[in-house]
């Protein structure tokens, strides 16, 4: 342990505590930036203004200061982007966050990461904040997601209570009308029957190129979006139009897929094999939103999230 990196007091040593919260700051950095590789960005420069700050630190809320330097850094990258979207086609910046990122690497983390696994890093909530000027956006994890009280969060976003509570209440009335269902609960809900039957559904409907199956498992109003392509296909109509390009006669081959878990949702690994080809090679990446027993929404993302996800290279 490098002596400069202590702070004042010397009990504390701030490489192990960060290394202690470090997942958790990463899922925080996510949820204000929607990118995986952007929150690692913004993990290693809180590591740097920690460590450049570390004199400043007075040795206690160790865990509540990283918070705080973590959400200036996401504060300073959310507004260099210099627009919001306007709906989830726009968010071209948008990756998946595979669940294998969330597991424990240690002991000393599995507190933590217990913590983070009970906190939603839903799609469809990680693009509607995005839609959010980066004040509200902050202001609202940290009161609806990380629990903190009016004062802390004030802290954290580096401004006044009542500014922070005028931020929360513009950033609850927005959500509102982007979120496609109205709900206040911020946790995750464990995987019930429903969803994985759907999951199994897909994946049977996609390995027999059956389109009908696959439509019978949609909403009308099912959205298939496509980051980073602008593309947003919405009800059955243009659902069939995708399906039939993917299942039909001129198909570029057969599917073979796997189950998965990427943002703590169901999801599925699609492999294709091309005609003349004797594998199933990494094709695309879906994660499937559900409401009620019917898939509201896909967000397809390359297959180049397969490494992280465990999947094998070729089926």
């Amino acid at each position: 342990m490098d002596p400069a990196l202590r702070g004042p007091d010397p009990t504390v040593d701030l490489e192990a505590g960060f290394a202690r919260h470090r997942r958790e700051l990463h899922v925080h950095c996510y949820r204000m930036l929607a990118s995986v590789a952007d929150a690692e960005d913004a993990v290693q420069e809180t590591y740097l203004r920690a460590w450049r700050g570390r004199e400043g630190f007075d040795g206690t809320h160790l865990r509540a200061w990283l918070y705080r330097i973590a959400t200036t850094v996401c504060l300073d990258a959310a507004r260099a982007r210099a627009r919001r979207p306007a709906s989830a086609a726009e968010v071209a910046w948008l990756t998946p966050y595979p669940d294998t990122l969330l597991e424990p690497a240690s002991a000393e983390e599995e507190p933590d990461a217990l913590v983070v696994a009970r906190e939603t890093i839903e799609l469809a909530f990680l693009v509607a904040l995005q839609v959010l000027p980066p004040r509200q956006r902050a202001a609202l994890l940290a009161r609806e997601v990380l629990g903190l009280p009016a004062k802390e969060t004030a802290e954290m976003i580096g401004t006044s209570v009542a500014a922070a509570n005028s931020a929360l209440q513009r950033a609850r009335e927005t959500l509102r009308t982007h979120l496609p269902s109205h709900r206040d609960d911020w946790s995750v809900q464990e995987p019930n029957p429903a969803e994985k039957e759907l999951l199994d559904r897909f994946i049977a409907a996609h390995e027999r190129n059956d389109a009908a199956a696959a439509l019978a498992a949609a909403a009308e109003d099912i959205r298939v979006t496509m980051p980073p392509a602008p593309f947003c296909f919405e009800g059955h109509d243009r659902l069939r139009t995708l399906l039939d390009r993917a299942f039909g006669p001129d198909r570029d081959g057969d599917w073979r897929l796997l189950p998965t878990g990427v943002n703590l949702m169901p999801a599925a690994a699609s492999y294709l094999r091309r005609p003349g080809d004797t594998v199933f090679r990494p094709f695309k990446l879906d994660v499937l939103r559900v409401e009620g027993d019917r898939i509201a929404e896909i967000t397809t993302f390359g297959w180049s999230w397969f490494p992280a996800l465990n999947l094998p290279p070729t089926l």
